[in-house]
């Protein structure tokens, strides 16, 4: 490993690169101490610090804790995620932008457009949003956190988030042209990374202070690791399937007649599914949680809608099992992938090519896709158990009774949690795995062309997620 770390400095070309990649990924830390003007900046953390469990926690999350300082970069790569994704699924459902797709580099550009633009727009929009609840917003006391509101605040708050965003938005792609790794991933992974320095000092102070022991600092620790390496044996897991190419005379020379396989991943949709569920659900708890003080109805929709509660816990792993199905068609169609093998002679043994192929891998995909969503769920679902546990006592009928079985026998953990401070949630977690595998594999890739040894020592190679 320090052989490798060392023969990065000795390749040039590498080495600027990496410093490249990580200039601007300061220059992104940076602006996280840059605050939009007209904002009680203190006010405003200790009002996010109370709303981790909502939308705002969600976007808080990817932008790095800038939207609970309203920064220059509150908004983060979020508005850009959310274009990119937007447009994979009008991919599916509009001809235009499903020819744009197929026409190579050119139509891949002209998508790329249309995301900046999508950015653009979802930047003014939220920006809009948060200026106007930013000013509605009464702390205790009557304490307003915008100093001077008005129409001059809410232009120079839309132009500062939206030109942030926008910035965020070409810092992801230089470092993608000209850096090492996808250059949004790694600014999403920088966001994330950067509370865990503070949740380790956090950790080290409470030992200290007696309030978590050392059997449960083993137990998180030991927690941690094995799902770190859960994630990275799912990520690196594949189905393959043997394809055949049968020979062809072109000319004078022969082609084909080798035989190769089709990788099917066990979890092709990535860490999508649990973004869109986390989204779904944080969304009406935010807007439930707006007028809880005054509906009775809106309260009662807020609390089952947080952390534990039964209801959060049926509509999340539902909607992870959903979105992986949906996602995972719209990223592989096995119709394409037959035809394709059909028209250059390939063909799985035993399987007729065309409709049999085609049904063939959709069949196989469905499968191996249960297993990946399942692996989702679980570890989206793993450390809010940790932190809140599931509560039980809501379900209908069976709910108190089940509640009082656990209290009486020893197992009151499984409703109130481990109370463990585990720092990095399912979503969070998935992200750093998998931006860290893709990136270690990418600097082994340009190691490995020059002639040197990788990171798995010689001979062998470090897979990433794709």
């Amino acid at each position: 490993m320090l052989q490798s770390l060392r023969n990065i400095w000795d390749i040039p070309d590498l080495r600027k690169r990496v410093l490249f990649t990580l200039g601007l990924l300061a220059v992104f830390r940076l602006g996280s101490h840059i605050p939009t003007p007209g904002i009680n900046a203190q006010a405003l953390v200790d009002f996010f610090n109370q709303n981790r469990e909502n939308w705002f926690g969600l976007v808080d999350m990817f932008s790095g804790g800038n939207l609970a300082k309203v920064t220059i970069f509150a908004l983060g790569i979020m508005p850009y995620i959310s274009a990119s994704i937007i447009l994979q699924l009008l991919t599916v459902v509009w001809p235009y932008l499903e020819k744009l797709s197929k026409e190579g580099e050119l139509g891949r550009r002209k998508i790329t457009q249309y995301t900046r633009y999508g950015t653009v727009l979802l930047s003014i929009v939220q920006s809009l949003g948060i200026a106007f609840y930013l000013e509605n917003l009464t702390l205790s006391g009557n304490f307003k956190i915008v100093e001077g509101p008005g129409v001059a605040f809410k232009i120079m708050t839309v132009l500062t988030l939206t030109t942030g965003t926008a910035f965020i938005m070409w810092l992801g792609e230089q470092i993608t042209d000209r850096g090492i790794g996808n250059g949004m991933s790694l600014l999403i992974f920088a966001g994330i990374v950067v509370g865990f320095p503070h949740g380790l000092i956090d950790t080290f102070t409470k030992i200290q202070k007696g309030e978590l022991g050392l059997l449960a600092t083993i137990l998180l620790v030991g927690m941690m690791v094995a799902v770190v390496a859960a994630i990275v044996f799912v990520e690196r897991g594949q189905r393959r399937i043997t394809v055949q190419y049968a020979k062809r005379v072109v000319g004078r020379r022969m082609y084909g007649g080798q035989s190769t396989h089709l990788p099917l991943r066990v979890n092709t949709s990535g860490v999508i599914p649990v973004i869109f569920a986390s989204s779904i659900i944080a969304f009406p708890q935010t807007i439930a949680s707006f007028f809880q003080a005054k509906s009775p109805w809106m309260e009662e929709v807020s609390r089952q809608l947080q952390w534990g509660m039964p209801l959060y816990n049926l509509l999340y792993v539902s909607f992870i099992i959903f979105f992986c199905y949906f996602y995972t068609a719209i990223v592989f169609n096995p119709d394409d992938v037959a035809e394709n093998m059909r028209k250059y002679g390939g063909f799985v043994p035993g399987i007729r090519p065309g409709k049999r192929t085609a049904e063939y891998l959709d069949h196989i995909l469905g499968r191996i896709t249960f297993g990946g969503a399942l692996y989702l769920a679980l570890i989206a679902m793993l450390p809010e158990f940790l932190m809140a546990g599931f509560k039980v006592a809501p379900i209908p009928v069976i709910g108190p009774s089940l509640d009082l079985f656990l209290s009486n026998n020893g197992l009151a953990w499984v409703t109130e949690g481990l109370q463990l401070n585990f720092y990095f949630g399912g979503t969070s977690l998935l992200i750093v795995v998998g931006v860290a595998m893709d990136t270690v594999a990418q600097v082994e890739a340009q190691l490995i062309m020059r002639h040197y040894d990788g990171f798995a020592g010689k001979g062998r190679r470090v897979r990433g997620r794709r």
